[in-house]
C-alpha cells in the first residue's frame, strides 16, 4: 500500500453543487497545481450575457457617435448598447489601463493621463480635448467619476456636446444632498430628521450631532457610492467622522462639503429606479434591495425586494417620481430610501446617474436602462406608460471584487488575474466585467471584478442559480468576495428575507470566517481530494508508461492508496481504491464513492460523490508517508508580536503619518492613514508605547504587509 500525505489548500464544492471555502487550510510543502488558461475570443471579451428583452428601432435615429467617459466594466456596458444601436464609440483611458477590455471594445481610444483618476478620468480638460479631436457628439459618464458633476455637465453644454445624463440644474439639486433633502421635503417626500445646512468644521458636527441625538450619518454632500460616509456614535467619532469623511470627498468627489442627519438603526435601504424624458414624463421601474452592504458599499442586490408589498411599492415609487418632476429629471436615475421595520421608508438621497446594480432592474421589466438614457438625451419621449412596466421574475446581482472577505468583510487586494472564467455557459446568467485573464487589479480604481446576475422566475430560483454561478465562477492572481458572496446567499436569514445593512455584522460577529463543514461535508471534501491525487498519480502513471526514460514516482498497480490528510488541524487517515474512474474511499470509518471524468487540465471539475453532485476548484500540496513522518521534528516559525509593529493590512498610499520617532502612543491611537482604491483606512497602535522607528511618510505607495512603524 503506497503511503502519501495530502492536503488540500482552495479546494471548494457545491451544494447539490456546494462549494466550499473555508478560511486557509495548513498545508505542506511541495506544491501540485493544475492551471488551465481558458480561451477567450475578442467576441467573448466584448459582450457578456444579457438578460434584458429590450429591442431597438433602426429607423429612430440618435448620435453618431459617443465619447464614453468611464472605465471598467460600466465603460463596457455603455459601448455594448452603443454598438447595439448602430453607434460608434470612443474610450477614454489612462496610460495603465491601455490594454483593457472596454478601449479594446470601443472603435477609438485617446489617452487622458496617468493613472491618478485626479489627472485622467477626473481630468476634464484632457477629456474635453478628447472629445473635441474625435468629434464625439454626446457623452456616457457611466457612474462614479465625473457622472454627477454639473461643472463638467456645463463644459459639455457649451460645445454642443450632449451630457447622456439629466441636466444641470437636476444635477446640481440631486447631486447636492443637502438641497436635495429640501427639494424632498417640498415635494412632500419622507425624509429623515437632520441639519439641512452645510457643516463648517468637526466642532460644529459635533454640536450638531449632540442637537439631533447620537447616532448620527456624517456624509459627503456631493457624494455616493459608500465614499465620504461615516456613523458616529458619540462626539470623538464625530470629529474623527468629520476629518475622514471630508477628506474622501474631497479625494472623490472634488468637494468636501458634508452634511450630518439621524442615523436610523437597522433599516433596510430600498431604491427606486426613476426615469424621466424631456416632455414632463416620468415612470418608476420599481425597486431594488440592497441591505446587504459592508462599509457603506452594496455587496448584494436584488429586484424586486421581498420585503415590500404592493401598496408601499406604489407610494414609494410615487414620491420617486414627485422628486424627479420636481426638477425636470431627464435620465436614468434613482432615488434611495431608508425602510424600518413597519414599512416607513425615508429619503435618502437621489443618484443623477445610472447605478450600479441597474441590471437587476432590467431584467425584471425588459428594458435597457442605457438605451433609453440615449433616446432620452436625443430628444425623445420614452416609450411606456407606468401600467407598461412589469415585474417579470427575480434578479440577483452580486458584486464580485478583489477583496480579502476574512479582513473587515472586504481590505482591498491587488494584482494580475492570471486565470479568469466566467460562468456564462449556466442559465439565467449574466456577467457584467472590464477585465481578462491577465488584467491587472490596481490601487488606483475600484476593485471590483464584475456584477455576477442571475435571473429566474422567482426568487428560489434566482438564488439557486446564483449559487451555481459562484460555484462556477474562476477567479485566479488575486483575493476576492466569492466565499462571502456564496455564504451569504444561502443563509438561512437571507433565504427568509430577514436582512438589514447591519446584516454583515450581525451575522458575523467576529468577522467572517469561511464555509463552517458539516461532519458530512468534511468527509466528501476529504473523500474528493483524495481521489484527485490519485487520478494524477494513475494519469502520471500512464506517461511513464510510455516515456523509458522517466523515473517512476510512484510503483504502478497500486491496489489500495493509504493517504493522509491534513484539514485544519486534524488528520484523516483516508484509504482509496478505484475501479475504471469511480474511486472507492473510506474516510474515518464512512465509505463514499467518488466518480468523475477527471478531466485535471479545466480549473473546474464536476464529482459526483454517492449521488450528490459537487463543483470543484482545486489545489492539492503532497508530502510522502516518510516526509510527513519526518516533518513532525520541523521547527515552527515563532509566531510574530505584531503588538509593537504595525504592518499595512491591504496595498495603498500613505496619507498621513500622526506620529514620528520618540512619541507616545496609545492603544488605539491613530498612527496613519492609508488610502485604498478611494477608501480611507486609520492605521491604530496595538498597544501603548513609544514610537521606535517610522517607514512609511506622506505619499508612500505601500503594499500589503509592508511595515509601517515599530514601537519599544
Amino acid at each position: 500500500m503506497a503511503g502519501l500525505w495530502v492536503g488540500v489548500a482552495a479546494l471548494v464544492a457545491a451544494g447539490k453543487r456546494r462549494r466550499w471555502s473555508p478560511k486557509p487550510l495548513m498545508w505542506s510543502a511541495a506544491l501540485w497545481t493544475l492551471k488551465h488558461v481558458p480561451h477567450y475570443s475578442r467576441q467573448n471579451l466584448r459582450v457578456s450575457r444579457s438578460l434584458c428583452s429590450a429591442g431597438y428601432d433602426s429607423n429612430e435615429k440618435t448620435f453618431d457617435k459617443i465619447l464614453v467617459a468611464n472605465r471598467g466594466e460600466i465603460a463596457c456596458r455603455v459601448i455594448k448598447t452603443c454598438k447595439k444601436m448602430g453607434i460608434k464609440t470612443v474610450a477614454i483611458h489612462s496610460d495603465v489601463d491601455a490594454s483593457s477590455v472596454h478601449v479594446k471594445m470601443a472603435d477609438e481610444a485617446v489617452c487622458v493621463g496617468p493613472a491618478p483618476t485626479s489627472k485622467s478620468y477626473l481630468n476634464m480638460d484632457a477629456i474635453m480635448e478628447a472629445i473635441k479631436k474625435t468629434r464625439a457628439q454626446a457623452v456616457h459618464p457611466g457612474y462614479g467619476f465625473l457622472s454627477e458633476n454639473k461643472e463638467f455637465a456645463k463644459c459639455l453644454a457649451a460645445e454642443d456636446v450632449i451630457f447622456i445624463g439629466p441636466d444641470t440644474h437636476a444635477i446640481q439639486a440631486m447631486g447636492d444632498k443637502i438641497e436635495s433633502k429640501l427639494l424632498a421635503k417640498k415635494a412632500k417626500v419622507n425624509t429623515i430628521p437632520g441639519f439641512d445646512g452645510v457643516v463648517k468644521d468637526a466642532d460644529e458636527a459635533v454640536r450638531i450631532a449632540r442637537e439631533i441625538g447620537y447616532p448620527v450619518m456624517i456624509k459627503a454632500s456631493a457624494g455616493g457610492g459608500g465614499k465620504g460616509m461615516r456613523i458616529a456614535w458619540d462626539d470623538e467619532e464625530t470629529r474623527d467622522g468629520f476629518r475622514f469623511s471630508s477628506q474622501e470627498a474631497a479625494s472623490s468627489f472634488g468637494d468636501d462639503r458634508l452634511l450630518i442627519e439621524k442615523f436610523i438603526d437597522n433599516p433596510r435601504h430600498i431604491e427606486i429606479q426613476v426615469l424621466g424624458d424631456k416632455h414632463g414624463n416620468a415612470l418608476w421601474l420599481n425597486e431594488r434591495e440592497c441591505s446587504i452592504q459592508r462599509r457603506n458599499q452594496k455587496v448584494v442586490e436584488e429586484a424586486p425586494s421581498i420585503f415590500l408589498d404592493s401598496e408601499t411599492r406604489r407610494a414609494m415609487g410615487e414620491q420617486a417620481v414627485a422628486l424627479a418632476k420636481a426638477v425636470n429629471y431627464s435620465s436614468a436615475g434613482t432615488v434611495e430610501f431608508l425602510v424600518d421595520s413597519k414599512k416607513n421608508f425615508y429619503f435618502l438621497e437621489m443618484n443623477t446617474r445610472l447605478q450600479v446594480e441597474h441590471p437587476v432592474t432590467e431584467c425584471i421589466t425588459g428594458l435597457d436602462l442605457v438605451q433609453e438614457m440615449i433616446r432620452v438625451a436625443k430628444g425623445y419621449p420614452l416609450r411606456h406608460k407606468q401600467a407598461d412596466i412589469p415585474i417579470n421574475g427575480w434578479a440577483v446581482e452580486c458584486r464580485v471584487y478583489a477583496e480579502d472577505p476574512y479582513k473587515s468583510f472586504g481590505l482591498p487586494s491587488v494584482g494580475r488575474l492570471s486565470q479568469y472564467q466566467e460562468p456564462i455557459h449556466l442559465p439565467g446568467v449574466r456577467v457584467d466585467s472590464g477585465i481578462q485573464p491577465g488584467s491587472d487589479i490596481s490601487i488606483y480604481y475600484d476593485p471590483m471584478i464584475s456584477k455576477l446576475i442571475t435571473y429566474g422566475s422567482d426568487r428560489t430560483e434566482a438564488l439557486k442559480r446564483m449559487e451555481d454561478a459562484l460555484d462556477n465562477y474562476v477567479i485566479r492572481g488575486v483575493t476576492h468576495n466569492i466565499a462571502l458572496l456564496r455564504e451569504v446567499i444561502i443563509n438561512s436569514r437571507f433565504i427568509k428575507g430577514d436582512i438589514n445593512t447591519k446584516f454583515l455584522s450581525d451575522v458575523y460577529p467576529d468577522g467572517f470566517k469561511g464555509h463552517k463543514l458539516t461532519e458530512s461535508e468534511r468527509n466528501q471534501l476529504l473523500a474528493i481530494a483524495s481521489s484527485l491525487f490519485v487520478a494524477s498519480q494513475l494519469r502520471a502513471q500512464h506517461f511513464q508508461e510510455h516515456e523509458n526514460a522517466r523515473v517512476p514516482i510512484i510503483k504502478p498497480q497500486v491496489a489500495d492508496w493509504e493517504l493522509s490528510v491534513k484539514l485544519h488541524d486534524e488528520v484523516h487517515t483516508v484509504v482509496t481504491s478505484n475501479s475504471g474512474p469511480t474511486f472507492s474511499v473510506e474516510v474515518d470509518g464512512s465509505k463514499l464513492n467518488v466518480s468523475s471524468t477527471w478531466n485535471l487540465a479545466s480549473p473546474l471539475l464536476s464529482v459526483n460523490v454517492d449521488g450528490t453532485q459537487r463543483t470543484i476548484q482545486y489545489k492539492v500540496h503532497i508530502l510522502t508517508k516518510l516526509a510527513a513522518e519526518l516533518n513532525k521534528f520541523m521547527l515552527e516559525k515563532a509566531a510574530e508580536d505584531t503588538s509593537s509593529i504595525l504592518h499595512s493590512p491591504m496595498p495603498g498610499v500613505v496619507v498621513a503619518v500622526s506620529v514620528k520617532p520618540g512619541d507616545l502612543v496609545a492603544e488605539g491611537q491613530e498612527i496613519c492613514v492609508i488610502e485604498a482604491m478611494k477608501m480611507q483606512n486609520s492605521m491604530t497602535a496595538g498597544k501603548t508605547g513609544k514610537v521606535k522607528s517610522v517607514h512609511c511618510k506622506a505619499g508612500d505607495t505601500v503594499g500589503e504587509g509592508d511595515l509601517l512603524v515599530e514601537l519599544e
